[in-house]
């Protein structure tokens, strides 16, 4: 068991220069180095892939088959130019510093011809005092980057065997040389786009004497009555001078200041600080994100040396990771009480990260949030996210499972590699370590399991020197450098070696029973999903199937001609290589044959919240058993076919709408098992809840066979089999291909949980066209739009002519002569809705319309 009480923080990149004299770089230009290329205007942050895209010297990399004609991009070298004035006194100051927040990857940086910084890895900043290269008036800075593929290929060649690195798209697998984004280089859900470019701000900084360089704050008390709070300064100086720290709540409560002696080098100042009465910050769903600001201002000999601003969210966490008579738990308490963890894991949410807007990362984290989640993995083949998706994660109280950059491949164990790696930790956990919503670190994706259990030794053709080799190198990076860096850096916070994993030696990953697991028997195996309720551990932190987009999407990268799903477009957009074959087996199994394409989409998606949301309820029921369920995955980096809730327009899947109901603070979840059905209840609640429990069994045409309610208490924070019967008793000689078994959850007025349990596949239902009425009523830009059915309607989707506009809600269930109002909101700054021309655009389409 490991006990954090760390302070969470959000600390806000707004380091105030106490200067005189400043400079900003002017228009950035680009092109292929080695001359006689000419420049192009360039955009900053950005990448070449994007660049040269505004260029028109290349086709949307996303449309068509455009991908594989765009590999030349990573081979080639790419220069960036800029400039800037500086004026006498910006040459004034002491140092004078040229800060890259992200170099991608292997850069050399000129300032007026003199070679000023050497960069070679994406995931550090780089800051370089260049005042003695300046001069008064016009300067010069030019970017060089090298080939990420030729920049470690002598590393490949030389070093005598191949390091595995499965989703590495290329035939000669040179990933993991490079500290780089590893999707850049393909994955079974993203294409192979290996970028370079300057893909996080550049500023230019002047200071003197001393900065500010960091702000951390440990919460070293937490009661009800007050919060006691240690504030740390890191400074750097260049001379010596007498430092005051002063630190200002936004409570009201008067300033601190420490004073502290400054040497020349690194320094660091302490304050404490007392917040009377409290409010704790909680995970979403369960209280309130209250968040302080803590004002942070450096003096150095009476003047201001710069000044951050911290937002402070106060909370108690703890991973329970302790050997119990099932195995090994993997539990996350907050403020005392343990957590179930309801969520997803993200990738990177474009293939080129510069494209990612804010309201685009707001929108994906908002829906999370909507549909219940309270923790998000921040996976290991992506970035580690910027300052805002933390903040944001702080304001919607999303935890976040942070894996460290590393995935699905061995790593070399050089002394420089791993140098750089140890830096790369250090920047980022200080970086991230002060948020409310990080709960704790993870090595690494997958790579424990593959290299015990994937057969790589044989696959890559490995000696037993080898093999000892890379396990040492593991071992190195894993279980001694990055588990250092933690403790070091972040005091307190979970360390988990890999995810899956016991962190035992001797147990292997995956084991039921210990730790957090990985199930991919649905799926890859091809084993039923109803495997997944006897395939649960103590924490299931990935799981997932397939679905398509839907039409609306896929016309936006494939024209009509290519609308199969084996068609040489759609296949190029499926990057798992069985991943048609298996889509179809499970479809084959619980639907009939859709009609044509766009049935095949609609149904795949339907499958997909089918199956997911077995899964997950089976992880809820186990409460407090299990204590976690995170789904592969939330969202797309490209337009594909994934295992996404969310597409890569932003558009809800069936999925997404799924788990907002599966994900419900209380859940109603009836289960058949052997013949016996169970209906469960679940609760997330803090207190317990007093509610009414109705169960029907209905036919398709509206008759009610059977009825029956009861009072319950849905007990706080725990799962139990409040009613049950047998299958046979509760048909009674009913045709089960004609009923559907309704459970019901209500507080007062007011519907907690519905959950339909069909007692045969979808493809064995009698499923009636059920003669759906739509009514619109105009709201603006928006509109209700009511849905009733004559008769059962599964999975009613809603759409329109143009893709445009969504629904709040979609991929309903609709029980005879049952209606559900649902509101459309239109594109912002759209026209006002005519309702009668938008109630005859209004599609629909359910199960029984795909035959």
């Amino acid at each position: 068991m490991l006990r954090l009480a760390s302070l969470v923080v959000t600390v806000l990149m707004s380091l105030l220069p106490a200067t005189a004299g400043a400079a900003e770089l002017g228009p950035w230009s680009f092109r292929a180095a080695g001359g006689g290329y000419a420049w192009m205007p360039a955009v900053v942050p950005g990448c070449v892939h994007t660049d040269l895209l505004r260029a028109k010297k290349i086709a949307d990399p996303f449309y068509g088959t455009n991908e594989k004609d765009q590999q030349w991009i990573e081979h080639t070298d790419w220069e960036y130019r800029s400039s800037f004035a500086a004026d006498a006194a910006l040459l004034a100051h002491e140092r004078v510093d040229l800060v890259w927040k992200g170099l991608d990857t292997f850069a050399e940086v000129f300032v007026n011809g003199h070679s000023v910084l050497r960069a070679d890895n994406m995931f550090r900043s780089w800051r370089v005092d260049v005042r003695r290269q300046l001069v008064e008036g016009a300067n010069q800075v030019l970017v060089r980057f090298r080939s990420p593929i030729a920049a470690v290929k002598p590393a490949y060649d030389a070093l005598g065997y191949r390091l595995p690195a499965i989703n590495d798209q290329a035939p000669e697998m040179v990933s993991m040389f490079a500290r780089k984004a590893p999707y850049h280089y393909g994955w079974d859900w993203g294409p192979r786009f290996v970028t370079s470019g300057i893909w996080r701000p550049v500023t230019l900084e002047a200071w003197d004497g001393a900065r500010l360089d960091d702000v951390q704050v440990f919460q070293r008390e937490l009661t009800d009555a007050r919060a006691r709070l240690a504030v740390t300064a890191l400074v750097q100086a260049t001379r010596a001078g007498q430092a005051t720290l002063t630190v200002t709540p936004s409570d009201g409560a008067a300033p601190v200041t420490a004073l502290a002696a400054l040497v020349p080098g690194e320094n660091r100042l302490s304050a404490e600080v007392l917040i009377d009465k409290p409010e704790r910050w909680w995970p979403n769903g369960l209280g309130a994100q209250k968040l302080y600001t803590l004002g942070v201002a450096l003096t150095v000999d009476g003047a201001a040396r710069g000044a951050r601003a911290a937002r402070v969210g106060l909370r108690t966490l703890e991973v329970v990771s302790a050997r119990d008579k099932d195995g090994k738990s993997f539990t996350v308490k907050v403020n005392g009480a343990p957590v179930f963890m309801k969520g997803a894991n993200y990738i990177p949410s474009d293939s080129f990260v510069d494209r990612v807007t804010p309201a685009r990362t707001r929108a994906l984290l908002q829906s999370a949030a909507d549909a219940h989640m309270n923790m998000l993995r921040v996976w290991g083949g992506g970035i580690y996210e910027d300052d805002g998706f933390y903040d944001l994660a702080d304001e919607l109280g999303l935890l976040v499972w942070q894996d460290f950059m590393f995935a699905c491949s061995m790593y070399p164990g050089d002394d420089a590699f791993l140098e750089n790696v140890r830096r790369e930790a250090v920047e980022n956990v200080r970086r991230l370590r002060n948020h409310a919503s990080l709960a704790l670190w993870a090595g690494n994706n997958e790579i424990e399991a593959a290299w015990q259990q994937w057969g790589w030794q044989w696959k890559f053709h490995l000696g037993k020197a080898a093999q000892a080799t890379i396990e040492r190198d593991y071992k190195r990076l894993f279980q001694g450098i990055l588990p250092r860096v933690v403790a070091e850096e972040d005091p307190g916070r979970f360390y988990t070696r890999s995810s899956p994993s016991a962190n035992e030696d001797g147990v292997p990953p995956n084991k039921l029973g210990w730790g957090d697991n990985h199930y991919w028997g649905v799926w890859h195996a091809e084993a039923p999903y109803t495997d997944y309720a006897t395939h649960v551990s103590r924490f299931m932190s990935e799981y997932g199937f397939q679905s398509f987009p839907t039409l609306d999407s896929v016309a936006r990268y494939a024209p009509p001609s290519s609308f199969s799903i084996d068609s040489p477009i759609m296949l190029s957009h499926q990057r798992h290589p069985r991943g048609n074959q298996l889509v179809r087996t499970y479809m084959e199994r619980d639907f009939r044959a859709p009609k044509d394409f766009a049935s095949f989409l609609y149904l795949s998606q339907v499958l997909q919240a089918t199956v997911i949301q077995y899964g997950a309820e089976a992880h809820r029921r186990r409460w407090p058993y299990n204590a976690g369920s995170l789904y592969w995955q939330l969202d797309d980096c490209w337009p594909v076919a994934s295992w996404s809730g969310i597409d890569y327009y932003g558009r809800w899947k069936a999925l997404h709408y799924a788990a907002r109901r599966f994900f419900a603070p209380v859940l109603v979840s009836p289960v058949e098992d052997g013949g016996n059905v169970r209906v469960f209840v679940v609760s997330d609640r803090r207190a317990d809840t007093r509610a009414r429990m109705t169960i029907r069994l209905v036919d398709f045409d509206g008759r009610e066979l059977s009825r029956h309610e009861q009072d319950v208490v849905a007990k706080a924070n725990a799962s139990a089999p409040l009613w049950s019967a047998w299958k046979k008793d509760i048909l009674r000689g009913a045709d089960p291909a004609r009923v559907v078994l309704v459970a019901e959850l209500r507080e007062g007025a007011t519907l907690l949980s519905r959950n339909l349990l069909s007692f045969m596949k979808a493809r064995d239902l009698a499923l009636p066209p059920p003669e759906l009425q739509v009514a619109v009523e105009a709201r603006g830009t928006g509109a209700s739009v009511r849905v009733t059915a004559k008769r059962f309607a599964r999975a009613v989707y809603l759409s329109t002519p143009d893709g445009e506009g969504t629904f709040s809600d979609n991929f309903f269930d609709l029980l005879p002569g049952e209606s559900i109002t649902v509101e459309w909101r239109g594109p912002v700054g759209g026209p006002a809705v005519d309702a009668a021309r938008f109630a005859s655009a209004v599609r629909t389409k359910t199960v029984r319309d795909t035959y």
